[in-house]
């Protein structure tokens, strides 16, 4: 029986398997927090800080992100981010477990945490694209995100349980958990960076930005990601859907909130077994329009079943989106410029699910619930639709890989 994993050796299951391990990390991590600190404070300002200083170094160091992973070897980068953040759990756990806790010295921490996420997250994409040919890339990436979308699933489940059952005592097992991270990585080869233009002069630095001015292939796959999630996104809503829409409780809120990630974590195992895609650029568009109509459909929808099936496609086209978009992304960057450009799309994903979030409680708070979901599935539709028309090279691709013939045009 054929498995999604067989066309990869130890390295490629290291790596995947440190990917789940920081991403369920992530997760029960943003749980118990958001749990901890309003169980001490009773304050929703003090819950939202915590987001807002785990972006804000996303958002400031971005060019440095990009320039290090550029010039720097890309294992040692995960080793020492994935290390980083083992610090800043273990301070977390220190100030939680004691008898007073100081906010600031938690959200230093959480800053902290931050920055090991700037260095994680375009380090270990741009680093895929290193440890597999383009052939099976897109295998890889469709792997790497269903990784990443079974821990939101279970991270979430596992960090109630633990903080049940020991309470403040779950830092030090999330610590743990994201120890094992550079011990994985370090089974990956140590691969040299390639040779590049001296990284010390300015232009270098902004390279990534010129790159996508000059790529419409790449800009286009990051563009529409940003542009989306932004103005689409409805998992802000869902508690407002589920307890004034539905009508349904909790259980039927968690039910909700899992929808998408199933929905995506079948479609990417499935996507890594498949052969590769033909006419890819067509079907981006056509997902993409998909995806807008069920955020439509659920929109519209007053009943528990329905919107759950509106929400299980919601994840499902996304991750056929996602394998796309981030397989031209990696195979349409030159190695030497992968950490810039993943910089870029680190911050414009950071952007779409951290301001599309605020986008979305803003607008319900001022003309409702249903009407911003409608206006987010109208304005994904109007996107697709301009995008149709304007990435014309994407609209014609016809494999993926070919992205990397094209990088020049």
């Amino acid at each position: 029986m054929h498995t999604p994993f067989e066309n990869f050796g130890l390295p490629v299951l290291a790596f995947l398997g440190s990917r789940i391990c920081f991403g369920l990390s992530m997760q029960m991590v943003a749980v118990a927090l958001g749990w901890h600190i309003y169980e001490i404070t009773g304050e929703a300002l003090k819950l939202a800080l915590v987001g807002l200083v785990f972006v804000v170094p996303i958002f400031v160091l971005f060019f440095l992100t990009g320039f290090v992973i550029d010039r720097f070897r890309r294992r040692d980068i995960l080793v020492g981010a994935t290390s980083l953040d083992a610090v800043a759990l273990i301070g977390m756990a220190v100030v939680l477990t004691s008898q007073q806790v100081s906010l600031d010295w938690v959200y230093l921490f959480v800053f902290v945490h931050g920055i090991a996420h700037a260095f994680f997250a375009p380090a270990q994409a741009a680093f895929l694209a290193n440890l597999v040919s383009p052939k099976i890339l897109p295998k890889a990436i469709a792997l790497n995100a269903t990784m990443g979308h079974l821990a939101t699933t279970v991270g979430p489940f596992v960090a109630g349980i633990l903080i049940t059952v020991i309470d403040r005592d779950v830092y030090w097992l999330i610590t743990a958990i994201v120890l094992i991270c550079p011990v994985l990585y370090g089974l990956l080869p140590n691969i040299p960076v390639p040779e590049s233009e001296n990284l010390r002069t300015l232009k270098a630095i902004f390279a990534g930005i010129y790159y996508l001015r000059a790529n419409v292939m790449v800009l286009g796959a990051i563009l529409f990601d940003l542009v989306i999630v932004l103005f689409g996104s409805v998992i802000a809503l869902l508690p407002i859907f589920a307890i004034d829409i539905l009508e349904t409780d909790a259980d039927g809120l968690g039910l909700l909130r899992a929808m998408p990630a199933i929905g995506s974590v079948i479609v990417g195992f499935t996507l890594a077994r498949m052969r590769p895609m033909r006419h890819v650029g067509q079907k981006l568009f056509l997902v993409l329009i998909i995806f807008s109509f069920s955020i439509l459909a659920f929109a519209f929808s007053e009943i528990l079943w329905l919107s759950c099936l509106a929400l299980f496609v919601y994840g499902a086209v996304d991750m056929v989106s996602v394998n796309i978009r981030m397989s031209m992304v990696q195979l349409g960057t030159p190695d030497d410029l992968r950490g810039r450009v993943n910089a870029v799309n680190s911050l414009c994903t950071s952007s779409s699910n951290h301001l599309g979030a605020f986008r979305a409680g803003w607008l319900a708070s001022v003309i409702g619930p249903v009407p911003t979901a409608v206006l987010g599935g109208f304005a994904g539709l109007v996107v697709s639709v301009w995008g149709w028309f304007t990435f014309k090279e994407i609209r014609g691709l016809d494999r993926v890989e070919s992205v990397e013939a094209l990088r020049g045009t």
